[in-house]
């Protein structure tokens, strides 16, 4: 199958590519500048010249293929509205271009889109509240074209991380440093989901081949670790004092991530794992960070 991959040059897009090829499918990478554009070339991917903003450079390449995984996503969170709304434009421009033809799509969205303080599980639509209400929206829209001729299928990431890189948790590391403590919100009993980035792609390639049209799948190893677990962690590998905070000093000592820091998100994986027969393999979240690779400070 040639798969045209969105957010080729990035850190799970990457995995992605190599689980892909290894499968014999053959990629067909977004690439927005000159930069990426080599990284594809050298990684032995076609590339295809475009830009999240150009909706319609994205629907060239997903009519150019025989199905689409859509991971790419502006994470510049002081401008969060603008850049959903901008993913939104470029999904609908794909799915026009797709639309009655069969073929596999898959957006990827994200576990913390469900309600807080219970196990998500895949039936669960999008919440309607809290932070990811809005590109839940974008959820709906690729529901919809499940009921116009396209394999629509939503994957829902949680903290994706290896030994460099680990979703949110990156950020975290940062406010760590510039404000010389790890913290976490009151007693740090709430959850994030995790999954090591191998699991992750692996999981595309599962969707892509047999996934079924309007369903979600959740890219979840570890349904919930702690927020206290992961500040301890953090701490530990950069040699800072952790520290409990109030959930009115959040805002102030995390910036945007305070919306997040707080949010209880335990999530289940069990349907994907049943219906696409995925089993995680990777390591778990605190033992990569216990093993973090740090850049210097």
């Amino acid at each position: 199958m040639r798969v045209f991959l969105t957010g080729a040059s990035g850190f799970i897009g990457s995995a992605v590519i190599a689980e892909l090829k290894a499968a014999g499918h053959q990629v067909l990478g977004l690439a927005r500048n000159d930069a990426n554009a080599a990284k594809l070339e050298a990684a032995g991917v076609a590339v295809h010249r475009g830009d999240l903003a150009e909706p319609e450079t994205l629907a060239a390449g997903a009519a150019a293929c025989d199905g689409t995984i859509h991971c790419a996503f502006i994470h510049d969170f002081s401008q969060y509205i603008e850049n959903i709304a901008i993913d939104r434009r470029a999904v609908e421009a794909m799915l026009a271009a797709m639309e009655g033809s069969g073929k596999p799509f898959i957006l990827t969205s994200g576990t913390l889109m469900a309600d807080p303080g219970r196990e998500a599980t895949e039936e669960d639509a999008a919440s309607k509240d809290g932070p990811g209400a809005m590109r839940g929206a974008t959820e709906l829209v690729a529901e919809d074209y499940a009921r116009r001729g396209v394999r629509t299928m939503i994957v829902r990431l949680p903290q994706v991380h290896d030994k460099e890189r680990q979703g949110l948790v990156t950020y975290a590391i940062a406010v760590a440093r510039e404000k010389g403590v790890s913290a976490y919100v009151g007693d740090g009993a709430n959850r994030w989901a995790a999954a090591h980035v191998s699991d992750v792609a692996r999981l595309y390639r599962l969707a892509l081949e047999k996934g079924q049209a309007g369903a979600r799948y959740h890219a979840v190893g570890e349904a919930g670790v702690s927020m206290r677990d992961i500040a301890e962690a953090l701490g530990k590998r950069l040699h800072l004092p952790v520290v409990s905070i109030t959930p009115e000093e959040a805002p102030a000592h995390f910036g945007f991530l305070a919306m997040f820091a707080g949010r209880d998100a335990p999530t289940s994986s069990r349907l994907t794992r049943e219906r696409l027969g995925w089993t995680p393999t990777g390591p778990g979240l605190i033992e990569d960070l216990d093993r973090l690779e740090l850049e210097e400070a």
